[in-house]
């Protein structure tokens, strides 16, 4: 099954990714850059996503099982697998697409998703006991967003609190394999949370409905 185009991303300076629709994508060619689009496509203003140099993809297990040596023939630079979540959960595609996207030549990293009804040493420990440590892999990557759908944990702490789990988090993954760690978020937790005072990480900004800019 191949890679859904709607995850693709624009690597734009500081990792700040902007994949998203248009209405009228460039054609799909084996070595071009990858076409973006989704279910709810809109007008992009300024410098759409396929304008941009560098792309890169973001897959889990919703992707299914992905063919590496096209994925890296068709254009992106680079991926982030999604390996954990929370205290327990590992993405049961992490093993395979990890292995498969090096044997396929493809810079890769992994991320992990914060679940906020687990603490942030448990969540630091289980990532590093999934994600292996490889010296040839991308900084790994903390995806920080609400997640009012969780059936779970409608948990919602406060900035002082978000910020000092992520902390915790992000030191303890940076002491074991020796690289900074980004940080994946949303505009709108970005803001809510005063992530600005994290000082020296850079942010992956997600934004699927316009350019980070506009957000």
């Amino acid at each position: 099954m191949p890679l859904r185009p709607a995850l693709v991303l624009a690597l734009v300076l500081a990792l700040a990714g902007c994949g998203g629709p248009s209405p009228e994508p460039p054609q799909r060619r084996a070595t071009a850059s990858p076409v973006f689009f989704d279910a709810k496509p809109h007008a992009w203003s300024g410098r759409a996503p396929w304008n941009y140099q560098v792309h890169g993809i973001d897959v889990s297990r919703w992707q299914g099982d992905i063919d590496w040596p096209l994925v890296r023939a068709s254009g992106p630079a680079f991926a982030f697998i999604k390996a954990t979540e929370g205290g327990d959960h590992t993405d049961p595609m992490f093993a395979t697409n990890w292995a498969a996207a090096r044997a396929a030549g493809m810079p890769r990293g992994a991320y992990h998703f914060f679940y906020f009804c687990r603490p942030a040493t448990e969540q630091a420990a289980w990532f590093i006991r999934n994600v292996p440590k490889d010296p040839t892999a991308l900084p790994p990557v903390l995806d920080m967003e609400w997640n009012h759908l969780s059936r779970s944990c409608k948990e919602r702490p406060g900035p002082a609190t978000v910020r000092a789990e992520m902390q915790v988090f992000l030191d303890t993954v940076h002491r074991h394999y020796g690289k900074r760690p980004l940080i994946y978020v949303t505009p709108d937790f970005y803001r809510d949370n005063d992530l600005g005072q994290l000082r020296g990480y850079p942010f992956w900004l997600r934004s699927v409905a316009g350019h980070p800019s506009e957000v």
